[in-house]
């Protein structure tokens, strides 16, 4: 049996502050109602539930226009990261959500990993459109230089042959 749970803030992949939600009851009762994410939903709790959705619309609107903001800062920037690469041109590692959250701090820009939405890590050298989903839906996108820290040792060619001497004949002494 599912419980109905009124959310007191924004639970991920559960619901936003102000909504009635169902759960089941492990979920509820070993995490929700223990780190005061949400009360039982009851008559007296369905009075806070106007004054949540009110206090919901107006952070709502504080975190559409920071995240417009820092959508104006990133979008259509380039960023590089330089990667360890093993002779034959293969990545050691990987480039992840967290790399690309470290890179962007060093520019002065704080986001979070879970505003980036990576299906798989980078695991090749080249160039990347990342694109990034930040607060109330608001997106952006910069690329990302994966590039080698240290320069790509190519095979070592084969020097062009000499062209031989050609080596007079001595004439015979048989004449």
């Amino acid at each position: 049996m599912k419980n109905q749970l009124l959310l007191v803030e924004d639970v991920d992949a559960v619901g936003r502050k102000g909504d009635i939600v169902s759960v089941r009851p492990g979920y509820a009762r070993n995490f929700l109602l223990p780190q005061q994410k949400a009360v039982v939903a009851t008559v007296q709790t369905l009075r806070m539930r106007q004054r949540l959705q009110e206090e919901r619309a107006a952070q709502a609107e504080i975190d559409r226009k920071e995240s417009e903001v820092l959508a104006k800062q990133i979008d259509g920037r380039e960023l590089k990261i330089e990667v360890k690469v093993d002779p034959d041109g293969r990545m050691y590692g990987s480039v992840g959500a967290v790399d690309i959250v470290k890179l962007w701090e060093k520019e002065g820009i704080q986001i979070e990993k879970r505003n980036v939405p990576m299906p798989h890590a980078i695991k090749k050298t080249g160039a990347y459109e990342i694109n990034l989903s930040l607060k109330e839906a608001v997106l952006a996108h910069f690329i990302l230089h994966v590039v080698s820290d240290s320069p790509m040792l190519t095979p070592v060619e084969k020097a062009p042959e000499a062209p031989k001497e050609e080596i007079p004949e001595e004439p015979s002494e048989e004449s």
